[in-house]
């Protein structure tokens, strides 16, 4: 399988830290070559000089998915370049709260990025990939794509979206010989809970589903579900895949 993917270019967004960086360390294992993008710069380079000293050839964008100027002229640069094979649509953020505490700039944030820079994204390669009748495009949503948890209304509406959108975007894009798969994830040991701002639901997050990292899904078994959907031969269509911590119930 690995032979499969020598060569090809994916293009990461949340790519400095987390189940994204870990999927670009994957993927160059493969010989997959890389185009990074978060808004950490520093992060970025750091990774990036790791990953070329494994031989593959790596490319920083560093942008704000919720941009969509910004990350229209990636995808310009990235067609002027030949395009990519693999987009995977990682970036996102989890400031969740109760509805009754009225937080809209939270949910605005969290509609921008999980929702709008997933689909800024998907905009500036698909045409491209349809053009070339070939690519894969992987969204990263969440297990709040199928349920719902309390003070984490909109981040599971946002979720749901995500999944409603690829399963949606699968239907159009196989004509073209395109892929599309959505990974969802139960808690994964990242820095998501850090951009709850609401006090008590980040203090009550990290108490109890964030308790014990190592009894958590981590960045890499994620990165190794989204590398095998993206290894199949191209008559293997892996459109979802849910993948839960052992010892989570929903």
């Amino acid at each position: 399988m690995t032979q499969i993917l020598q060569g090809k270019k994916a293009w990461i967004t949340g790519a400095s830290s987390g189940i994204g960086a870990a999927t670009a360390r994957r993927l160059a294992s493969a010989g997959v070559n890389l185009v990074l993008s978060a808004r950490r710069i520093e992060r970025l380079e750091a990774l990036a000089a790791e990953l070329k000293a494994k031989g593959v050839e790596v490319t920083l964008e560093p942008v704000d998915v919720s941009d969509r100027v910004a990350m229209a002229a990636v995808g310009e640069r990235l067609a002027a370049q030949g395009g990519v094979d693999l987009l995977i649509n990682n970036a996102g953020t989890m400031p969740i709260s109760p509805i009754l505490s009225g937080r809209v700039d939270e949910w605005e944030q969290m509609i921008d990025v999980n929702i709008k820079g997933v689909l800024y994204a998907i905009h500036a390669v698909y045409s491209g990939m349809v053009e070339r009748k070939q690519g894969h495009i992987v969204n990263i949503s969440s297990v709040a794509a199928r349920i719902t948890f309390q003070s984490a209304g909109v981040y599971a509406g946002t979720k749901h979206a995500v999944r409603a959108i690829s399963d949606t975007l699968r239907k159009e894009a196989l004509r073209y010989g395109i892929r599309v798969t959505d990974i969802q994830p139960g808690s994964v040991a990242t820095e998501l809970p850090d951009s709850i701002k609401h006090d008590k639901i980040r203090n009550a997050v990290k108490a109890n589903l964030y308790a014990d990292p190592k009894a958590l899904l981590q960045p890499e078994d994620i990165a190794e579900a989204i590398f095998y959907a993206v290894s199949q031969p191209a008559h293997v269509d892996v459109s979802e895949l849910l993948i839960r911590p052992q010892s989570m119930e929903d």
